[in-house]
Parts: structure tokens; sequence; C-alpha cells
């Protein structure tokens, strides 16, 4: 007879057990990028104020070239707004609007960030080349980060405008209030976030996709992450959601600066009919109006703004290292 017994009447103690991996924290926490929540907010907030402050003379000149030529038609070249503005106002024109942005920029992009960490770790299930969950992620951002900051991007481009009647922030804030009601903020909150959600979704999608495949190429970096890495990839994200956006982003503009400095007033505000008055006294030219200077603003802007952000995040990845924190904050204020 044989001696072996059949593999199903051998005792269950006596079979193997395949062991589970051992719980690393430090490990788990590398896949939330070893950061509480908050410090998302506050690597979003130093980033998003870096970026717009450093751009902002190139989004005064788009905004101008976008609210020019409403009525009566003119053209609007990068020429002819630049010499504007300094013929106007001046080297500080160009700066007009930079408290409301100020103001603005830190929450909002604290907010932006934030929510885009939390949500592409939900989404993502851990797959670092799952694009849709980013796009998805960069969508859930902009509706949660625009509702933030359209208000202060309103005060903002109305500043900008040349000859604007505005003395400062307050005072526009204050004068719209008395004269338009609260509804003037958010008037163009409907068309930005139109506009911010395939912006986000291209932006996101493509810097995450440009980051890996750029990491990919350079082997040589310690930590396959560097300051070029994340520049060269932001500025190609930056650039391609700019020009995929720009017909929105003329209408938002629109929208924004209505009735102030000879801009149309559009009655019903709706998105079909600031496109129409636009097509009827420009073309559809006049919908890529300032997509250069949108696209040379977003390029560098974008490259600003991802690199200021990712050495944020390294350096509390840094300091929750040197304190002993492996992240597991992360995991609980996430919840």
């Amino acid at each position: 007879m044989a001696t072996d017994a059949s593999p199903k009447f051998k005792k269950p103690d006596l079979i193997p057990v395949p062991q589970q991996p051992e719980y690393n924290p430090a490990i788990a926490a590398a896949e939330h990028d070893g950061l509480r929540f908050w410090q998302f907010m506050v690597a979003g907030s130093i980033a998003g104020m870096v970026e717009h402050m450093a751009m902002f003379p190139v989004d005064t000149v788009k905004t101008q070239m976008q609210a020019l030529g409403t009525c009566p038609i003119k053209s609007a070249g990068i020429n002819q707004a630049l010499n504007s503005i300094l013929k106007t106002d001046g080297v500080k024109g160009l700066y007009r609007g930079i408290g409301a942005m100020g103001l603005g920029a830190g929450p909002a992009h604290a907010v932006y960030f934030s929510v885009y960490e939390f949500c592409k770790k939900k989404f993502s299930g851990g797959d670092p080349d799952n694009h849709a969950a980013h796009a998805a992620s960069g969508v859930c951002a902009t509706v949660a980060s625009d509702a933030v900051f359209t208000p202060m991007d309103m005060v903002k481009q109305r500043l900008q405008l040349g000859r604007s009647p505005y003395k400062g922030v307050w005072d526009c804030v204050g004068r719209v209030l008395r004269e338009e009601g609260l509804g003037a903020f958010y008037a163009s909150y409907r068309t930005t976030v139109l506009m911010n959600a395939p912006f986000t979704a291209v932006h996101f999608a493509t810097y995450e996709a440009a980051k890996r495949g750029l990491m990919e190429v350079s082997p040589g970096s310690v930590s396959d992450e560097n300051l070029i890495v994340h520049a060269t990839a932001g500025a190609l994200a930056g650039a391609s959601a700019a020009a995929l956006t720009t017909p929105l982003d003329v209408v938002k503009t629109q929208l924004q600066c209505q009735g102030v400095c000879g801009c149309d007033r559009f009655v019903s505000g709706s998105i079909q009919d600031v496109v129409r008055t636009i097509v009827q006294k420009d073309g559809y030219r006049g919908l890529m109006r300032g997509w250069l200077p949108r696209m040379l603003f977003h390029a560098p802007a974008a490259a600003i703004c991802w690199s200021t952000y990712e050495s944020a995040k390294t350096f509390f990845q840094d300091l929750n290292s040197h304190n002993g924190d492996g992240g597991e904050g992360t995991e609980k204020q996430s919840k």
C-alpha cells in the first residue's frame, strides 16, 4: 500500500498557507506621496501664487486682446495690446489687478491640488498609468477650485482692461455688488467650468504621461524625478490644454468684462449668445483671439507651477521623514 496520503486527507494545519505580504507603512505612504492633506494644500497654494504672479503681464496682454474689438471691431494683436497698455498706464499697467490674483490664486490652488491628489488616489487604484483617472481627477479639481477663484478672476480681468474705471480691487468689488449684484461675480462660472474641465483633463493626463515618459529616458536621475522633468512635462501639458480651450476662454473674458470699457453686454449671458455675437462681428477667428499669449502664458506657467508644486511636496516628504512621520496622516485625513 502507498504510504503517501492524498493532499485532501492531510490535516489543514499541515498544509502550507501562503503568507500575506507584511504591511509596511512607509510603502503604503509612498503610494500617496507620503503627505498629509494640508501639506498638499500648502504646496498647491505656493505653486499657484508663484505661477500667476510670475506670468501676470502675459495674462494682462491676453485679456486685452480678448476684450478689445467687441464694439467697434478693432485689431487686437499682441503688439497693439501691449502698446496700448504701456501707452495708457506704463509698465505698471501690466500689473493692474495683481492684488485680486493674489487673493484668489492661493486659496483656489490649495483646493485645486488637494482635491486632485485626493481624487487621484481614489480613482486610480494605485495605477500610475491610469490616465482616465488623472483626467477625471482634474475635472473634479477644477469644479471645486473655480468656485473659489471665479469672483476674484472677474475682478482681476476688469482691472486689467485699458482705462479701467475701477481704482482697485475693493473699489471694483464694491461697485459691482452695488450696480450688478452678487450674480455678476459668477456670471462666467458655468463657462469657466466648461472651459477648465477639458483643460484640466488634458492638462493632468498630459502631465502625468509626459512625466512618466521623461523619467524613463532620464535614468541618471537618482529619484527618477527632477526639476527639468517636471518643468518640461508641465510646459507640454499647459501649452496643449491652452490651445484646445481658447474659444471658451474668449467667451469667459467677454462675460466677465461685459459692459466695461466698451465691451458688449449680453442680455441672456448664455455661451451661445456670446459665441453668436463674436462670430457676427469678427468671424470664427474671433473665437481664437489671444491664443498665442494664452499658450505663451500657460506653457511657462505650468512649468513653474508643477516644478514649484513638486519641490514643495519633496520638502514636506523630507520633513515628514526627518520627523519620523511616514505619512500615515494622509490616509487618516483622506477618509
